[in-house]
């Protein structure tokens, strides 16, 4: 990849296009980040950028995270993240803002996605449900049948009930909008993984 950025998603809304299409889109806060770190391949192997965003209190950060940025001559920030930029030219302390981006470029976004708890396998897997009728209950939301006779039990990975969510989830490919350089603001093509207030992190498309 060739440039990130840390963000907190605010939520969805719509755009009007200059021909009147409605474009659902999603509200990004993105920066500004500030570079705490620098790798390179002569020293680390690769080269990536260790990006902070958003300011928190000394005292919410243990003592090794405030070395760190101390070292790196920052004050406390809230959250990290690494991005294998290449052939890029920040250097330690440099701001990088919502900028880097413009209108019409391809993105990809992480996030966490919503946790839903324990869930049945008709949430979680879309499962089929059970007939209505014909002496089928007194449950009509459970998995059927779950194997043979032999072996006797039930294999790896087959798809049951359990914990729904609360996952990384990766969305490709999705078109910017917008760019309000004055607001930190990036509007994004589509929907977004999480709930509003998570942290994401944008990258350009490794696939566009």
């Amino acid at each position: 990849m060739k440039k990130g950025i840390i963000g907190k998603k605010l939520g969805m809304t719509q755009i009007f296009d200059e021909i009147g299409n409605v474009i659902p889109v999603t509200l990004i806060e993105a920066g500004p980040c500030v570079v705490s770190q620098k790798k390179t391949a002569e020293t680390d192997g690769y080269d990536a950028l260790q990006l902070a965003y958003c300011d928190a209190k000394e005292k919410h950060l243990t003592k090794a995270e405030l070395g760190h940025l101390k070292k790196a001559g920052i004050s406390a920030k809230k959250h990290l993240k690494e991005f294998r930029l290449e052939d890029c030219s920040a250097n330690v302390g440099d701001v990088i803002t919502v900028d880097t981006f413009a209108a019409g470029e391809k993105v990809d976004i992480t996030g966490i996605t919503k946790g839903r708890g324990y869930t049945g396998a008709i949430k979680r897997w879309n499962l089929h449900k059970l007939r209505m009728t014909h002496g089928v209950g007194p449950v009509h939301r459970q998995s059927g049948s779950m194997g043979v006779i032999d072996p006797a039990r039930i294999f790896k990975n087959k798809k049951m009930a359990g914990q729904y969510g609360n996952e990384q989830v990766t969305i490709l490919n999705l078109a910017v909008v917008k760019i309000d350089s004055e607001k930190n603001l990036i509007a994004v093509k589509g929907a977004v993984p999480g709930n509003r207030g998570g942290i994401v992190f944008i990258r350009d498309s490794v696939k566009a």
